[in-house]
């Protein structure tokens, strides 16, 4: 038992670490296919070899250096001889053929064993992964991957959902409204009405329920009520804990815990948010002063 804890103590110290050697071992997996793939002789092969060889003389400069094998002609701008030529045509040709043919060690790799691989990434990596080469954006492509990287940075609550474009999408879908839902308290904190005024939905629909519990229904009363509290507080630096995100469509509500400070002033705070012209905003806020346990049995009375 001991043992395990210490290992996973380790583990999580040098995550960074272990996230380093995965994309060098993912990379080295991919170039070592690349190399090691079959040679095969086709007209592919014939096809490349001529193309590249009529390009070559195509665009070989006139020139009194075009048969020389002289390097420093090469450095300056000069045509290789035909000896030259030759090895660098088969070259070309030996590329494309192993291009086109074989089956990398990535795609030979159990499934399991790779999402595995991928799970002690962090969005960052697992973007920059997908940017390397085609093997690995497949692989970092992987629905899975994704799947293990929601339940890590967000929340594991809905692990029966499937999303409808996948879970690389909803990753992003979800990580767009968590940063809209900063904004909101950015602009709290700033006292900005404009920013505000600019957030909610410019609807007769929208809702707002401050901490006082007063209802105020309607665009121009909602912004009333935001000009008020602006003008009677000062900016307010609100501590957010336990953010819980569902996004839909067209429409998206995040639940969370805010504190003041973390002795006074705690709130359960949701906001639901609508997608229009391109962009989220917010049509319903409802903040509740949050209940000290022993007040939970009176409260629940029916």
């Amino acid at each position: 038992m001991e043992i395990a804890y210490s290992l996973s103590i380790a583990l999580q110290s040098h995550q960074q670490l272990i996230t380093a050697i995965i994309i060098t071992l993912l990379s080295l997996l991919a170039v070592r296919s690349f190399f090691k793939r079959p040679h095969h002789k086709s007209n592919v092969t014939g096809t490349a070899t001529s193309s590249a060889k009529k390009q070559a003389r195509e665009t070989r400069p006139s020139s009194s250096c075009n048969h020389t094998s002289n390097s420093a002609a090469l450095l300056n701008g000069g045509a290789a001889g035909p000896a030259e030529e030759d090895m660098v045509m088969a070259d070309v040709s030996k590329v494309v053929a192993e291009m086109q043919s074989g089956a990398s060690m990535m795609e030979q790799l159990v499934p399991e064993i790779t999402t595995h691989a991928l799970s002690y990434l962090d969005y960052p990596s697992l973007c920059r992964l997908s940017m390397t080469n085609s093997l690995m954006r497949k692989a970092a492509n992987d629905d899975n991957a994704w799947k293990a990287l929601y339940h890590k940075d967000f929340t594991l609550e809905q692990d029966t959902v499937t999303p409808v474009h996948g879970w690389k999408a909803y990753y992003a879908a979800t990580r767009a409204i968590m940063n809209v839902n900063t904004e909101f308290f950015n602009i709290i904190k700033d006292r900005s009405l404009s920013s505000m005024s600019r957030f909610w939905l410019n609807a007769d629909y929208v809702k707002c329920i401050h901490a006082s519990g007063i209802l105020f229904s309607g665009y121009n009363a909602v912004i009333q009520s935001w000009q008020h509290a602006f003008n009677w507080e000062q900016g307010v630096d609100f501590q957010v804990r336990d953010v819980r995100a569902r996004v839909l469509t067209n429409m998206a509500w995040v639940t969370m815990k805010t504190y003041v400070d973390m002795d006074n002033g705690a709130f359960n705070m949701t906001n639901i948010f609508e997608f229009h012209h391109g962009r989220w905003y917010l049509v319903d806020h409802h903040s509740s002063e949050m209940l000290a346990d022993g007040d939970i049995g009176q409260q629940i009375v029916h």
